[in-house]
């Protein structure tokens, strides 16, 4: 999951981002409105922070935008003000929720989580293959009920596999959904990664496929399935 941090507030923004990316998202952070609007333009996000206060273009018109061009990103609009007039003017202009400075941190992660769940259209907050399971909200795989240890990096790569099971996706992608601007992740990092994830599901007879030249793909369960019942037959 990627979030776009627009906060002008530098200590603030910082804060923001070292939590979020410890809970294993990948997180992007632009300091004013005009940045945030070119970012949301050519970046893909499944989650906009949003402070009303940005310089060069306000927040309220950096969400204007965004709508006036149908995107349905989901946001969360951060603001010092807390006036019903301001409450009102950006919920009708489409941010999905609100929060005033000061804040909990942890309030703030528990809407980015109910947030990205309800913009996913009621999708299970359990994934699973076989014998593994991904809890999204709290971002623990199991297997047979028994934890795995895994990074931040390595949590967010199964879960890109298991919300793809089946699908090819290349190592430019995985860059792509896994890294922040400004990081220096190359494609032989994303190998170390993989080779390390492989280790700790395969047993739940989980397999990442690599196909040469194109890129890897979690073997889809109904291919285990076949190959029991074969095996029973």
């Amino acid at each position: 999951m990627r979030i776009l941090i627009a906060e002008d507030d530098s200590i603030l923004a910082d804060g923001l981002s070292r939590s979020l990316r410890y809970d294993g998202y990948a997180v992007d952070v632009v300091h004013d409105g005009s940045s945030a609007d070119s970012a949301l333009q050519l970046q893909t996000f499944d989650l906009l922070i949003l402070d009303l206060g940005l310089p060069r273009l306000n927040g309220l018109a950096v969400l204007r935008k965004l709508r006036q061009r149908g995107t349905p990103l989901p946001v969360l609009i951060l603001t010092a003000a807390d006036s019903i007039e301001q409450r009102v003017e950006g919920l009708d202009l489409g941010a999905d929720d609100y929060m005033s400075k000061p804040f909990a941190l942890t309030e703030l992660e528990a809407r980015v989580r109910a947030l990205i769940r309800r913009h996913g259209g009621g999708r299970a907050s359990v994934l699973r293959h076989g014998r593994l399971q991904f809890d999204l909200n709290g971002r623990i795989a199991t297997i047979d009920s028994v934890p795995i240890e895994l990074s931040a990096r390595e949590t967010s790569l199964l879960e890109i596999f298991l919300s793809r099971s089946g699908r090819m996706i290349s190592k430019h992608q995985l860059v792509d959904l896994l890294c922040e601007w400004g990081e220096e992740v190359t494609t032989n990092a994303i190998e170390v990664y993989i080779h390390r994830l492989r280790k700790k599901i395969e047993p739940a007879d989980l397999h990442i496929l690599t196909v040469r030249g194109l890129g890897y793909c979690l073997e889809p369960e109904s291919r285990h399935q076949a190959a029991d019942a074969t095996a029973v037959d």
